[in-house]
């Protein structure tokens, strides 16, 4: 242990010496919070000079102590709790004991309490004479002793941080510490917060259900990723992390909802980078009766729902890096065709198998020998189109061999009813007009197989239980999928995805002395 850490179990034992719990049971009942106060605080200044408050005359706040400093007979502290941070303001005076005692003051509070350590606290708010507004502490109870220093984070004279907590591996290992000593950290997370609560109210007043699906699941179906395996030994079956929930919504409107959403954890066993984490939370919903048309609108409608709630200036404009990105609708709208040919002049339209190899040879794409021709536009797609998309903009129409679980085009040979969403260069969408032919979809299914086998690891598996469900019938249906934590990184202006997960994941702790 540090001398700090030593130093800190010495005060935890002298408290107790002394006849005061740090970590006591009963509990402690907070009536305000630091952001009300400062905001909401009132006084007038009487003709005598006198003040008169008019709230907060009896407050109990409980948080962090984050600072401390002396002030003759008198102690100014600052507390943190979750709403942020306001001044306290403690005389030796009003903590002697009965017996004129005041080793509580001089003792537990000036000596043994340390920062981080979370109190209680009850007095009144007030002004001080330089304007701000603080609590005058009449009691204070410990609540919990911190036996780790927390990083000091250092400002100059004009606010500016220049010593802070700010690895980054450490701030995602340790994010508890990130979370207390950066408030623009919490922020984030309550922003995040707040998007998937709006989001969840759009669906409610669309009437859509929300569900749950399950997570362990006997066949990873529902989309092109390669899944975690395990094993359950009662069952002595394989079992599969889900990569999406796609499929067992279906089912469910099969059942007879006529629309149902979930917010999903999923997991997908591939690369980690500032986009991509393994275990990652999606948005899916799926409406009976309605198309990928239909779906493109209200997508507009909810993002723009979205902008509008996490908004400070009352505008649908979000600033990403550098990129001012305009989420009011209408959104911009491509085929992948037309898309490719914008951005390259390639006819992908009318290109065979060997030329768009020859097209990815010749501009530096990396491909191998099991890439079809659906595969090989998709990575033409990738390098050359998906960074231009700045705006929001819809991709539509894509291959049949791309999008086994989508409903032919109804007009288009050879395509399907899909678009996906980009925004700033990345996918943050994907939806369907759903393919409800169960005899088609076994084809799909089949031809995903063919591709397992010629060595494409993130292929399709055959799902004989959907299939059946189908077969009962299961009406036109629009679905789509979001990736909430791509889209909490554009609305709350972080670049990386580890930004917006309060526990991502991290290779093993090498060398820790505690362990």
């Amino acid at each position: 242990m540090t001398e700090q850490e030593l130093l800190r179990r010495e005060s935890l034992q002298k408290l107790r010496d002394m006849g005061i719990e740090p970590y006591p049971a009963e509990l402690f009942d907070v009536t305000a919070n630091s952001a009300d106060i400062t905001a909401n605080y009132s006084e007038t200044v009487l003709e005598d000079g006198t003040k008169q408050r008019h709230n907060y005359q009896e407050v109990a706040l409980a948080g962090r102590v984050m600072a401390q400093r002396e002030a003759g007979k008198a102690l100014f502290m600052n507390l943190q709790d979750s709403a942020g941070r306001i001044q306290l303001y403690l005389r030796r005076d009003e903590f002697l004991g009965e017996d004129g005692n005041a080793d509580f003051f001089d003792v537990a509070i000036k000596k043994l309490l340390d920062l981080g350590d979370f109190i209680g606290i009850k007095g009144f708010a007030f002004r001080t004479k330089t304007g701000e507004v603080s609590v005058h502490v009449t009691s204070l109870k410990f609540l919990s002793k911190t036996l780790r220093p927390l990083p000091i984070v250092k400002r100059d004279a004009e606010g500016n941080v220049f010593d802070a907590f700010t690895d980054p591996e450490q701030r995602y290992r340790m994010r508890y510490v990130d979370l207390t000593v950066n408030p623009e950290v919490r922020r984030t997370f309550i922003k995040r917060s707040k998007l998937v609560k709006t989001m969840r109210a759009f669906l409610d007043d669309l009437g859509l259900l929300e569900v749950e699906t399950p997570i362990l699941q006997p066949i990873h179906g529902g989309a092109a990723a390669r899944p975690f395996t395990t094993h359950h030994n009662t069952l002595d079956m394989q079992l599969y992390l889900r990569i999406a929930n796609e499929l067992y919504l279906k089912r469910l409107i099969v059942g007879g909802f006529d629309g149902v959403y979930e917010f999903a954890k999923m997991f997908r066993n591939e690369g980690m980078d500032r986009t991509h984490n393994p275990e990652f939370t999606a948005l899916e919903f799926y409406v009976a009766y309605k198309d990928y048309l239909w779906m493109m609108d209200v997508t507009e409608q909810m993002l723009e729902k979205v902008a509008l709630a996490l908004s400070d200036d009352g505008t649908a404009l979000v600033e990403y890096e550098g990129n001012t990105i305009n989420f009011a609708g209408p959104y911009t709208r491509l085929t992948m065709y037309d898309a490719i040919r914008q951005y390259t002049g390639l006819e992908v339209e009318t290109a065979d198998e060997s030329e768009l190899r020859s097209f990815c040879r010749e501009n530096h794409i990396a491909i191998d020998g099991t890439m079809g021709k659906a595969k090989l536009i998709d990575e033409i797609f990738g390098e050359k189109v998906e960074g231009n998309l700045i705006q929001p903009t819809f991709i539509t129409d894509y291959p049949v061999e791309m999008s086994p679980l989508t409903k032919k085009h109804r007009s288009k040979p050879g395509l399907v009813e899909r678009f996906e969403l980009y925004v700033n260069g990345k996918e943050v969408a994907n939806a369907y007009s759903e393919l409800n032919d169960p005899i088609e979809q076994r084809e799909r299914f089949e031809d995903q197989l063919r591709l397992a086998e010629r060595g494409d690891e993130e292929a399709m598996a055959m799902d004989l239980d959907f299939l059946r469900a189908l077969e009962y019938g299961m009406p036109p249906t629009a679905g789509i999928g979001f990736g909430i934590d791509r889209l909490a990184m554009l609305f709350t202006g972080q670049h990386a995805i580890q930004e917006v997960l309060f526990f991502p994941q991290m290779r093993p702790e090498v060398g820790r002395s505690d362990s």
